[in-house]
């Protein structure tokens, strides 16, 4: 395994810390319309039809990365890796979002709170007050640490340029059409099973390297093994559980989706998020996607060695 790997990693997420995500003609976005424009043409209501377009999206994403593998220059292969990494990473503008969150809140400035909230997660913020708004962003901060950071980081240590682009397709195709609702039930099937297990692992890594950057470690862990599996999703509850854990506070609750109500269990022992839990849920994020991007970079140069 060449070197331009580990370097490349660690320019793409300098990238992200410097650039964040651009405004206009993001390659994620660009996904997601091609995405849709194909969903038009393959839909139909059985798993079948859903598991053969997410084949081809989630291909053609690992196809283009296999190509950038194949660049013989290593100059060229870690321009590549790191435009890939930054492509792909959303940490820094996951971060901003929860500290402008944070700012609207803090100015108890509800409207502009509702306003940020889908920025983040898809609850319906309508009904939100301070209290439902600092709990979502705190849940949807967890959450993404491990769907922005930690997991495309995983997959390009794993799997290089391939791994950071498949990994994205998969995860923008879960947002796209693995929500449950009468048209994506079955449609949607594959890609929401799918996203499932490409989160297995990073989420799990994402519990643990919240853990270790918590002040108090062992009531992080206490909480990650006690409430870490009560969560519906089988990977979301681990990283909001141990961000419950690490912050000394109770997530979990009565969620809205677009008119669809969950119930999701209690995780932590503390009390429900205030506003002033958002920053220290940010600078959580923070070091969390710190300590994944060293251990990415330093997997992908071990890899390289063992590999010799």
């Amino acid at each position: 395994m060449r070197a331009d790997r580990a370097a490349g990693l660690a320019l793409g997420v300098a990238l992200d810390a410097v650039f964040a995500d651009p405004r206009r003609g993001h390659p994620v976005a660009l996904f997601g319309r091609a995405a849709s424009w194909l969903e038009r043409w393959m839909y139909g209501d059985a798993r079948a039809k859903g598991a053969a377009y997410v084949t081809v999206c989630v291909g053609a994403a690992a196809g283009a990365g296999l190509l950038a593998e194949r660049v013989r220059n290593p100059l060229a292969r870690t321009a590549l890796t790191a435009a890939a990494t930054w492509a792909v990473l959303g940490g820094t503008s996951l971060a901003r979002e929860g500290a402008l969150m944070a700012s609207a809140l803090e100015a108890d400035d509800l409207r502009a709170a509702r306003e940020r909230l889908p920025h983040l997660c898809g609850r319906d913020p309508s009904e939100l007050e301070a209290p439902g708004l600092a709990r979502a962003t705190v849940e949807s901060l967890a959450e993404n640490t491990s769907d922005a950071v930690v997991a495309p980081l995983f997959w390009g240590a794993v799997a290089g340029v391939p791994g950071l682009l498949a990994y994205r397709a998969i995860n923008t195709l879960d947002a796209m059409v693995g929500h449950r609702s009468p048209r994506y039930e079955r449609f949607g099937w594959a890609a929401a099973r799918l996203d499932d297990v490409a989160n297995y692992v990073p989420a799990r890594l994402t519990g643990l390297l919240t853990v270790l950057a918590a002040s108090d470690r062992r009531k992080a862990l206490d909480v990650l093994r006690r409430d870490g599996h009560r969560h519906p999703s089988p990977n979301a509850g681990r990283c909001e559980a141990a961000f419950a854990g690490a912050l000394g506070v109770t997530l979990g609750g009565t969620n809205v989706y677009g008119g669809r109500v969950e119930h999701r269990p209690a995780m932590g022992d503390g009390p429900q998020p205030e506003t002033r839990d958002i920053r220290r849920a940010v600078r959580l994020t923070r070091a969390v996607g710190l300590a994944a991007a060293g251990a990415a970079v330093l997997a992908a140069w071990a890899v390289r060695r063992q590999a010799r």
